[in-house]
């Protein structure tokens, strides 16, 4: 496993040891011991989740302001731009974001901690993405920041205008006027 930190270093990396052959491919998608011995974390996964999504869509950007989750992400069919914004009001990086491509051909992994908030557009035709929690979901206590908010000027690779959106992501606050940490 290697663990590349990202422009934020809280929010890494994470590239498998792949073993492949005419067969196929093998890989450890989690291993607690290498990842405390990798990055000196010990997160306690509660729950995985699993989505699909078609092409184009975004979610996000989500955080819970209680209850909130570390979230370690990958995914297993197509391909996403994954982001994580530091949402942290003492964080010298506060406001700030990242991206990473993750794809099903790349094997990389992204671990979001706790204080930021997360996203994805779908590249691909379609993408399944699987990411584990430090806590479990709590709807009651979910916020959404506003994927296009031109505080955060996040580059989107999109091909289209305006990305599919839930009703809840359509409505996502202003960082400017969002809970955070």
């Amino acid at each position: 496993m290697k663990v590349t930190p990202t422009a934020i270093p809280d929010v890494l990396v994470v590239e498998p040891r792949v073993f492949g052959d005419a067969r196929g491919f093998f890989y450890e998608s989690f291993n607690a011991r290498k990842f405390k011995e990798l990055t000196g974390l010990e997160p306690n996964f509660v729950q995985d989740n699993h989505t699909r999504s078609a092409k184009n869509v975004l979610r996000g950007l989500h955080y819970q302001i209680r209850q909130p989750q570390g979230k370690l992400i990958r995914v297993v069919a197509g391909e996403v731009f994954d982001v994580a914004v530091d949402i942290r009001k003492s964080s010298p990086t506060f406001g700030r974001w990242v991206g990473e491509t993750l794809s099903a051909e790349n094997r990389k992994q992204m671990w979001i901690p706790i204080g930021f908030a997360h996203g994805f557009l779908v590249l691909s035709d379609s993408a399944e993405v699987l990411y584990k929690t430090t806590d479990y979901w709590a709807p009651e206590h979910e916020r959404c920041i506003a994927w296009n908010d031109p505080d955060l000027a996040i580059r989107w690779p999109m091909e289209v205008v305006t990305p599919m959106l839930s009703a809840k992501d359509a409505k996502g606050a202003a960082l400017a006027r969002a809970e955070v940490f």
